[in-house]
């Protein structure tokens, strides 16, 4: 009997060790989606509810985000070595939010430079304390293993274009999304945009009281400009545009359409979150039962701001 039950605590115990997962996914020759968790931060998962991305070239690789803890980044280079003997040699900082950049330590005391807009790097320092707080109770005292990290490459400007390991980067800023400060990699010779938490897909995407939502519907359409034909998402599996479209910028059309219309109409918050309440076109979203109708407050908070 205490044999029968020594082996069913090394089974759990082993199962939890492998339970989660980073799924590598190859969006076109030699560029990556690294896709984590789609739900919430959890410390199984390490705070990698997000998708990063990585691309191989002649001189390394240039990793996408870094993930949300030291040990988080620590499975980031795993998976990339899970397709590639090249290591890491650039990492590129688009999100303003924890998981994006909060693994940069681990990178940085290996001596691999970090590369991000000014703006960027702005409003990390800006939210840090709060994402550090929220993360914590989120994935516990992993979290605090490592000082929050900076980028060692600055860029003034609102965008620069790089050559790496023969390949072409732009990175910019084409207004603020999720957070303010975030940005985008964009490689045109394959046509893929890393978008960061500009996308959502598979899932709803949130608004925060922080959440510009107006700036961001707009800044997604100066991202349809780039005419992407992959896009790796700040969340969920990579897609096309018109995958994004459906999942991100439509509901973001439909959000500040129709809370517009409400207070043009002068009808009041509560019967607003009601009457749109029911949004069939993005009701199959992960998350859409428990997040929309919070989105849909939040958004006629700020809009009755300015008016």
């Amino acid at each position: 009997m205490m044999r029968s039950v020594l082996l069913f605590l090394l089974l759990v115990a082993s199962t939890k060790g492998w339970a989660f997962e980073l799924k590598v996914e190859p969006v076109v020759e030699n560029v990556y989606a690294i896709v984590g968790e789609i739900g919430p931060r959890t410390p199984e998962n390490h705070g990698l509810n997000n998708t990063l991305g990585f691309v191989v070239t002649d001189e390394g690789v240039v990793l996408i985000s870094s993930g949300a803890t030291p040990a988080g980044a620590a499975l980031v280079e795993k998976a990339v070595a899970s397709v590639t003997t090249q290591p890491i040699r650039l990492v590129v900082n688009i999100g303003v939010q924890d998981h994006h950049w909060m693994g940069n330590s681990y990178f940085a005391n290996k001596g691999v430079p970090i590369k991000a807009l000014k703006r960027t790097v702005a409003n990390q320092r800006k939210q840090a304390d709060a994402h550090l707080t929220r993360l914590t109770a989120q994935v516990g005292d992993e979290s605090k293993t490592g000082v929050p990290t900076y980028a060692t490459d600055v860029v003034g400007a609102d965008s620069q274009t790089f050559d790496f390991g023969g390949l072409t980067f732009e990175l910019l800023w084409p207004g603020d999304g999720h957070f303010v400060g975030d940005a985008v990699l964009w490689m045109p010779q394959t046509r893929t945009v890393f978008t960061g938490d500009f996308v959502f897909l598979d899932r709803l995407l949130g608004v925060h009281n922080t959440t510009p939502v107006a700036r961001w519907q707009q800044s997604f359409h100066e991202i349809e400009k780039l005419e992407p034909l992959h896009v790796v998402p700040g969340h969920g599996h990579a897609g096309d545009m018109d995958k994004a479209r459906r999942d991100t910028g439509n509901y973001l059309d439909w959000l500040t359409a129709e809370v517009g219309k409400a207070l043009d109409e002068w009808q009041d918050l509560g019967d607003t979150v009601e009457q749109m309440g029911d949004a069939p076109a993005f009701a199959h979203l992960q998350f859409f039962d428990g997040w929309h109708k919070r989105n849909v407050h939040q958004t006629y908070m700020q809009f009755e701001a300015v008016r």
